[in-house]
């Protein structure tokens, strides 16, 4: 749907991305009705570069689509010695903790703090107790879903990911979980000046409108504050304490946020398999929407 979204031109293969300098260390970036993954790229790579110069860099975004993974904006920060965090709403799935009907989206937070070596350690989550893929994979293998991730369309809870589906997810730890989603509706919806709540658009609805999806972004600069590899030694200290912790009766041991995606990295470092059916439809949705394939069997 993405790509029908190209197609007809609800989100920008080629969007005309404006970032505005305030006053420092603050910016905004208005996205263009671009595809979400460039705009936030673009608007991370701005707030660093004020954190160059001020030590820090806040930026709102207003004008955007879906980003994807908001730890990859996160590495961006602490590849460059930086600690970054992201924000960013959604289409609504989610109810306010004692509501029934979908209001917040899964708002998710990422945070990262650059580590020895490459290590970094990266907090990813949605405020949601699961993600709706989740949800949709349940569906499509015919499973139940586990109590507690969600309620069906009359607000009762429901382990049928169907009805899951047309219902809302839930919060992760109840009003916690909703507390945290509406301070990322404040800060990437009301503040950016993006959509906020219900009112956030949906690329699966079929509708013309912009989703108008907001995001912010925050890098802090480590070595004003503290040498860097002081830094990394000191989280690399913490990490290790942390994981020499006695562990649980039959547990398989601590990891650190981001360590399993950072292991799944590594073993698809030499690349990913694309299938040829997969690069000519790539190819002919570039060629559709006016974009020059990047990759020659594209072509």
């Amino acid at each position: 749907m993405s790509a029908a979204c190209l197609r007809s031109g609800r989100i920008k293969a080629v969007a005309d991305i404006v970032p505005e300098r305030r006053a420092a260390p603050l910016g905004a970036v208005d996205g263009g009705n671009g595809l979400g993954l460039l705009v936030a790229d673009q608007a991370m790579r701005f707030a660093m570069a004020l954190a160059d110069e001020s030590g820090a860099g806040f930026v709102t975004v207003r004008n955007s689509s879906h980003c994807g993974a908001a730890s990859f904006f996160c590495r961006q920060a602490t590849g460059q010695g930086k600690i970054g965090l992201a924000f960013t709403n959604a289409p609504s799935a989610m109810p306010p903790w004692g509501g029934a009907a979908p209001f917040f989206g899964t708002n998710p937070i990422a945070v990262g703090f650059p580590g020895p070596e490459g290590e970094d350690v990266v907090v990813d989550l949605a405020t949601s107790v699961t993600a709706r893929g989740r949800i949709i994979q349940a569906a499509r293998e015919g499973v139940p879903i586990p109590e507690g991730w969600a309620l069906d369309r009359e607000g009762r809870p429901t382990v049928d990911p169907q009805q899951a589906l047309t219902g809302a997810l839930l919060p992760m730890a109840g009003p916690k979980g909703s507390a945290l989603a509406l301070v990322v509706e404040l800060f990437a919806g009301v503040l950016a000046g993006a959509a906020v709540g219900p009112h956030v658009g949906w690329m699966y609805d079929g509708q013309a409108d912009p989703v108008n999806i907001g995001h912010a972004f925050l890098a802090v600069d480590v070595a004003p504050l503290m040498a860097l590899p002081l830094f990394t030694a000191r989280v690399a200290h913490l990490v290790a304490e942390m994981k020499a912790q006695p562990l649980v009766a039959g547990g398989g041991g601590i990891a650190i946020p981001g360590e399993r995606g950072r292991r799944m990295a590594d073993q698809r470092a030499a690349g990913i398999e694309i299938p040829g059916a997969v690069l000519a439809e790539l190819g002919a949705c570039a060629r559709e929407v006016g974009v020059a394939p990047l990759l020659a069997g594209l072509e």
